[in-house]
């Protein structure tokens, strides 16, 4: 065996549901990219053809069709790619705000730290997913606003992480060394504090990516995300909800998506929590 062979073997026998996470992920990630190649029928995530309506899962198609005869297998494909589109712009933008406040915060306290903090508090006292909703609704049912309102809610979970971070690290030697040497405040807070608080970050993120996709479904779901014709799994299982009892795989697939991903993305985070977080890997020994 190779030196990488036995790299994985090691990190799957030590990290076994995190390996599991991580192969779905993936998965995920290659039939977004492939997506036009794996579709057997591309042009079926809009175009309708009602002689074809409500055909069972078969060979033709493997997911069967929906109540506008379009193959279900091709719009889950295409669904994915709206999904971790969304999902990672989302939390890139949640990141955007909330890891540049929560390192300032941390690090000038203050004045400066109880104005961030209590804006923060302000949005963290409303339930995120209410928050998402409330804010959609004003700006209007799209994906645009959907990832718009997902930030909204998202970022001051990442402030709190990241002030509690920057509290601990602007105590240390290095950052007063910076300070001796002269070294501005902006390229203590970005380049020494920042930094040195990624780990939790990417933790988090990668724990909340599920949480994310699972919120952007809820909101198609409720009209205000995707409209039709767009493949969005939740937009699926909103419009075929009508036809569970009768013509059962038109939600049931969808929601499957939505599972998976879900669960890849949780077991990923809780990998990543136990391969980077040093007091984890201790008990794993």
């Amino acid at each position: 065996m190779t030196k990488k062979a036995i790299h994985i073997y090691k990190f799957v026998r030590k990290y076994p549901l995190a390996a599991i996470g991580l192969s779905i992920s993936f998965l995920l990630v290659f039939m977004a990219i492939l997506a036009p190649l794996i579709a057997p029928y591309p042009k079926d995530i809009t175009e309708t053809h009602i002689q074809q309506r409500f055909i069972p899962p078969n060979g033709a198609h493997l997911f069967g069709t929906d109540e506008l005869g379009r193959d279900v297998f091709s719009r889950v494909v295409y669904g994915s790619r709206i999904s971790l589109f969304v999902g990672a712009l989302a939390i890139g933008l949640a990141l955007l705000i909330g890891a540049p406040l929560g390192v300032i915060a941390g690090y000038s306290r203050g004045i400066g730290d109880e104005v961030i903090m209590r804006i923060t508090d302000i949005f963290l006292s409303f339930p995120s997913l209410l928050l998402a909703m409330s804010i959609s609704a004003i700006l209007g049912p799209n994906l645009k606003n959907v990832m718009i309102a997902i930030a909204i809610s998202w970022w001051p979970w990442y402030t709190r992480i990241l002030r509690s971070e920057a509290i601990s690290i602007r105590e240390r030697d290095f950052v007063a060394a910076a300070k001796a040497s002269g070294a501005s405040w902006m390229r203590i807070v970005f380049h020494h504090i920042l930094r040195n608080s990624l780990t939790p970050i990417i933790i988090q993120a990668s724990m909340d990516f599920g949480s994310v996709v699972l919120t952007c479904a809820s909101l198609s779901f409720l009209g205000l995300g995707a409209q039709p014709p767009v493949p969005e799994w939740g937009l699926m299982i909103s419009t075929g909800r009508t036809f569970f009892l009768t013509h059962w795989w038109i939600v049931t697939f969808p929601g499957i998506a939505i599972f998976l991903s879900v669960l890849s993305f949780n077991l990923v985070g809780d990998g990543l929590r136990e391969f980077l977080d040093p007091r984890m890997r201790k008990r794993k020994t």
